[in-house]
């Protein structure tokens, strides 16, 4: 008896929850990226090739694409790309904070330190290393950027996320390591529209963790006691790439 295969079989009792959204060319991304980045699946070799039958595929696309985990260098010069990073780095234990009915309330709601206590008054305490995953619903809103973006009649947009005092009270009082969200950045848009920067971000960056945008299914996973792995493309000098993200939850 071989004792990884069977807790192998053991970890196949839980669910398994797909948190990645699936892409294509027609998927949103940020307007700022120049247009013409994205181009997946471009025939370079096609079948019917006397050398040898068989297809393959070239594939474009900017590193902040989708569901995609950003490195400390995207943000801050000279920090950590995403080479840096071990496969034990990529599993943590999972903390999922629910306020989507605030946010049905409020599509701009700001996440909150109490927001934050409330979760460990019911669940217990943030572990150290832990994935904290700001659980909105708002993914329900993908593919149509302009329901993403919340963008209203003069073009502001309106999308919820979380708070600079949310962030820190993760981070410096309970060490964890990553956070993530359904929404397309880190901060609220009423943040950065106030800061004028996406400052949220950046804290989170220049503190040299690790951060995945644009979940889903978060509404899927117990809100304790379920486990997050984050994969990507072994690429090397990356700020950001693409992911596939799942976890096993009771």
């Amino acid at each position: 008896m071989y004792k990884l295969w069977e807790a192998l079989k053991e970890a196949k009792k839980y669910r398994w929850v797909e948190l990645s959204h699936s892409l294509n060319n027609e998927s949103p991304y940020w307007a700022g990226i120049p247009e013409g980045s994205v181009e997946l699946s471009k025939t370079c070799f096609d079948w019917g090739n006397p050398m040898l039958d068989c297809l393959i595929q070239t594939f474009k696309f900017p590193g902040q694409f989708g569901t995609h985990i950003d490195f400390p260098g995207h943000f801050v010069k000279n920090r950590d790309l995403s080479e840096k990073y071990d496969v034990k780095d990529l599993i943590f234990p999972l903390c999922v904070v629910d306020v989507s009915e605030k946010v049905k309330e409020n599509p701009d709601y700001v996440a909150t330190v109490d927001d934050i206590k409330e979760y460990e008054a019911k669940y217990g305490a943030i572990p150290d290393g832990a994935f904290v995953a700001l659980r909105t619903d708002w993914y329900k809103k993908w593919p149509d950027m302009a329901a993403l973006s919340g963008a209203d009649a003069e073009g502001n947009e309106h999308f919820p996320g979380w708070s600079l005092e949310a962030l820190k009270y993760i981070y410096e009082e309970k060490n964890a390591a990553a956070n993530g969200h359904e929404a397309l950045d880190t901060d609220a848009s009423a943040v950065a529209a106030a800061a004028g920067d996406l400052i949220c971000e950046r804290y989170v960056l220049s503190q040299n963790k690790l951060q995945v945008e644009v979940l889903r299914n978060l509404d899927q996973v117990a809100p304790a006691g379920a486990v997050i792995i984050v994969s990507y493309p072994r690429i090397e000098g990356a700020t950001g790439l693409p992911a596939r993200v799942w976890a096993i939850t009771e």
